[in-house]
């Protein structure tokens, strides 16, 4: 048997049941009223918001302290940044309508088209030639990837992608776009197992 730790935390998030983006937009607005130094549990079922919980809090200074599985909840815990360590939260700049890549794919143009999402959404309803690389793995599969390739990348919402771009440009790849709104807003043909 397992012993969970006892964590002492000042705020409990109750995000269960909610997909991208709500976890991170309602962690935004929860930490706003935390204190520096202050924990947040964020308690999710999104099996990406591990990731996204981490690359949000790297994106703003904000410290990931954790996750514990409890079941089919994801306990992430999270420390309010002091002032001096808040970074203002970026955005990537370099964007393509689901149109623009709709386009794209009828014109048979060379492309990488990269899906962050998770394994299962990927499986239900995926861009046929779209590979699966979900966000939480990206940094350990960009072998996989050339440098000179242009890559779109997509996920449910855009927000996902966004970190996921974020990672590659820091990664020395310059040919990357956010595909926005994402599969969410998706009209183009899709395929599934």
């Amino acid at each position: 048997m397992t012993v969970q730790p006892t964590i002492s935390v000042d705020k409990v998030l109750d995000c269960k049941g909610l997909a991208c983006p709500m976890p991170i937009v309602r962690t935004k607005k929860a930490m706003d009223e935390l204190q520096p130094g202050q924990v947040i549990e964020v308690q999710a079922t999104d099996k990406g918001s591990l990731a996204d919980m981490q690359g949000w809090a790297k994106n703003t200074g904000h410290q990931y302290l954790g996750t514990i599985h409890d079941g089919d909840v994801l306990k992430h815990f999270l420390r309010k940044a002091n002032a001096h360590e808040v970074k203002e939260e970026t955005k990537y700049p370099h964007t393509i309508s689901n149109e623009e890549l709709m386009k794209k794919l009828q014109n048979q143009e060379q492309m990488v088209v990269i899906d962050v999402r998770e394994p299962a959404e990927f499986a239900f309803q995926r861009i046929p030639m779209a590979i699966s690389i979900p966000l939480g793995v990206l940094e350990g599969r960009l072998d996989e990837l050339q440098l000179e390739d242009e890559i779109l990348v997509i996920c449910r919402s855009g927000n996902r992608s966004d970190l996921a771009c974020q990672l590659l440009a820091e990664k020395g790849f310059t040919r990357v776009k956010n595909v926005i709104p994402g599969m969410a807003g998706w009209t183009g043909p899709t395929e599934n197992q």
